[in-house]
C-alpha cells in the first residue's frame, strides 16, 4: 500500500513538473515567435512596426473587429490594445470608424499598407511550415496532438476564469 501511495505522489510530482515545464514552453515559444517576426521585418528593412503589431495585422486579416473582440477572439493577448491600434491607425496600417450602434466603440480593420505587412508575416508562416516539413521537424500528425494538447489546456483556463466570474 505504502509503495503503491509513492508512486501516485511521483506521478503527480511528475506531471506537476511536466505542466510547470509546458507552461515556461509555450511563454517561451511566443517570445521567440516576436523575435522571428522582429528579425524578418528587420531584414526587410521595415522599421515602422514592431513584432507585436505585424502579429496584430495578421491575425485580424480581412476581418473588421473592436478593441473587444480582439481579445474575446483571441487576435491579441496584450494589455495595451488601444496604444497599439493607435499607433497602426497614425501609422496608416488601419482604418478606424465609430460604430453606428454603439459611439463609444471603435470598429478597425486593415488599409492596403497594413495588408502588405499582414502578406509578409504570412509568407514568413508559410515558409517556416515547409521548412519544418521537408527537414522533418514534426509531422502533420505531431502538430495535430500538439493543437489538441494547446486547445484543451485552453479550454480548461478559460473554464477556470468562468468559475472565478
Amino acid at each position: 500500500m505504502t509503495m503503491h501511495l509513492a508512486v501516485q505522489d511521483t506521478a503527480k510530482r511528475g506531471f506537476h513538473l511536466g505542466y510547470l515545464d509546458s507552461l515556461a514552453l509555450v511563454e517561451r515559444l511566443h517570445r521567440l515567435l516576436l523575435d522571428v517576426i522582429k528579425d524578418e521585418f528587420e531584414r526587410l528593412g521595415q522599421l515602422e512596426i514592431n513584432a507585436v503589431q505585424a502579429l496584430l495585422l495578421f491575425n485580424i486579416g480581412e476581418n473588421e473587429v473592436t478593441a473587444g473582440e480582439l481579445k474575446s477572439r483571441g487576435y491579441y493577448q496584450g494589455s495595451n490594445v488601444s496604444y497599439n491600434l493607435k499607433k497602426l491607425v497614425e501609422a496608416g496600417f488601419m482604418h478606424h470608424q465609430r460604430c453606428e450602434i454603439d459611439r463609444r466603440s471603435v470598429r478597425v480593420r486593415l488599409t492596403p499598407k497594413g495588408r502588405e505587412v499582414r502578406a509578409i508575416v504570412a509568407a514568413l508562416f508559410a515558409r517556416h511550415a515547409e521548412g519544418m516539413e521537408a527537414k522533418g521537424v514534426i509531422s502533420l500528425d505531431g502538430i495535430d496532438l500538439v493543437n489538441t494538447a494547446l486547445r484543451r489546456l485552453e479550454r480548461y483556463w478559460t473554464d477556470q476564469i468562468r468559475y472565478i466570474y
